[in-house]
């Protein structure tokens, strides 16, 4: 059978299982097992097993509970309170006020955690009780926390940049290096947009608060201290090296667990609550995460990613049209694999053609870092989509339809990168000298 229409056939599956409200793991695995068993001469038994215990059992991944366990506790004490009370008369007069708070904390999370479920989950979890409370778009603070969540992928430390490092052959620093500058662009595109849509919609933004004195602005700072210090600690230990990514998860569960003690506001039950909410959505992601990694297995068997990597070397495009084609095709590839096997299955063929048509592989790592980001909050396999979903209840595709305006902001994120390729070079050839193997993307 021809493999661009045995994809058709597993996507059209796919959209039909989730459609009819089958659970999102399941609908993973089922669509992997009928493409192993009816497209491959593989033993589908033997696959999902292997995938499932190979998905889960990772050391790297154990920092993923803790970090919602984090969230969890900051969110069923007074701290996540404490601290939109203290950046409330910071951002008083910005348009947007405390919407902006997803985007910061999935910024700063994001450093930490190296993780787009992690980030996603956690601010989620302390962010969006808050702003309902105090009257804020929920459909606005959805689509906010949907895409700001995947800065956890493009802000380093990063497992997808190490991958693609791997991948490449290339300086795992550099690439680190070059992530800092188009993150910070896209946080601030995500935020002229809150901002924007604030001003047209004034009526569903809170009013804003009378002016409030300097000094008692500093003062209310005071409770972003506490929540500040353990941040900037577990940001500390890890890039100084003292600790893992995990480590400092467990670092950033004891500190909260402390604050929340040293606040008093830490009780029996808040303590067991957070730990049971924290358990059911560490098996929710890792549920997902197996039969993402199942149908990963599947797509390597059928040969679907490297069939169209292949098909797009023999257009033989000008370098910027391959690059278009590129976005076309990864974003495909987005809809039913995760960032990583995006990745690992598509480099053999990818990478030679990048170089051939005279792009930096530093350049390229970022790019496809901003489209697996893309692939995070595009259904109907959007890994943040169905976090929140998963939280909140809301069907994935309404969580999509939020994310749309900031799914445009991605896109324009790859533009600026793409037209000014400088944006993602010049702070690694600063930071560690040019690199001479490197080539700045040309026009053929």
């Amino acid at each position: 059978m021809d493999i661009l229409t045995m994809g058709a056939i597993l996507l059209a599956l796919m959209l039909v299982l989730l459609a009819g409200g089958v659970w999102i793991a399941m609908t993973l695995a089922i669509v992997g097992w009928v493409g192993q068993a009816f497209f491959t001469s593989t033993q589908p038994a033997k696959n999902l097993f292997s995938a499932f215990w190979e998905s889960n059992a990772s050391w790297e991944l154990a920092a993923l509970p803790l970090f919602i366990w984090m969230g969890e506790i900051l969110f069923r004490t007074k701290l996540s309170e404490e601290m939109f009370e203290g950046l409330r008369p910071w951002l008083n007069r910005v348009p947007g006020r405390l919407m902006h708070t997803t985007v910061l904390g999935c910024g700063i999370f994001g450093s930490v955690s190296g993780s787009s479920a992690a980030t996603c989950a956690t601010i989620a979890k302390v962010a969006l009780p808050e702003l309902q409370r105090r009257g804020y778009s929920e459909r606005l603070a959805l689509g906010s926390l949907a895409t700001a969540g995947t800065l956890g992928i493009l802000i380093p430390p990063s497992i997808t940049m190490v991958v693609y490092a791997v991948a490449a052959d290339a300086s795992i620093i550099r690439i680190f290096l070059a992530g800092f500058i188009p993150s910070a662009i896209l946080m601030a595109l995500f935020s002229g947009y809150i901002a924007w849509w604030s001003i047209r919609h004034a009526d569903q933004v809170p009013a804003a608060d009378p002016p409030t004195p300097f000094l008692e602005k500093i003062r209310r700072s005071g409770q972003l201290i506490p929540c500040t210090l353990l941040i900037v600690f577990i940001c500390w230990v890890l890039i100084a090296g003292y600790a893992t990514a995990t480590e400092c998860a467990a670092y950033g569960v004891a500190g909260s667990l402390a604050l929340a003690v040293w606040g008093r506001s830490l009780t029996w039950r808040n303590f067991a609550d957070g730990l049971m909410g924290a358990t059911r959505t560490s098996c929710m992601i890792m549920f997902i995460l197996a039969g993402a990694s199942f149908l990963t297995k599947t797509m390597a068997f059928t040969g679907i990613p490297r069939e169209l990597a292949e098909w797009v070397d023999s257009l033989q495009l000008s370098s910027y049209a391959l690059i278009a084609v590129l976005v076309g095709v990864y974003l495909v590839l987005g809809t039913a694999l995760d960032g990583i096997s995006m990745i690992v299955l598509t480099s053999a063929v990818v990478l030679p053609m990048i170089q051939k048509a005279g792009f930096d592989l530093v350049w390229f790592g970022i790019f496809v870092v901003l489209l697996v980001e893309i692939a995070e909050v595009t259904p109907p396999v959007g890994f943040n989509l169905f976090v929140l979903q998963n939280m909140t209840g809301k069907d994935s595709n309404t969580i999509a339809r939020a994310a749309l305006p900031f799914f445009g902001c991605l896109v324009v994120c790859i533009v600026v990168i793409t037209v000014f390729p400088q944006v993602v070079t010049w702070l690694p050839d600063v930071v560690m000298g040019a690199d001479g193997s490197a080539v700045p993307p040309v026009v053929n």
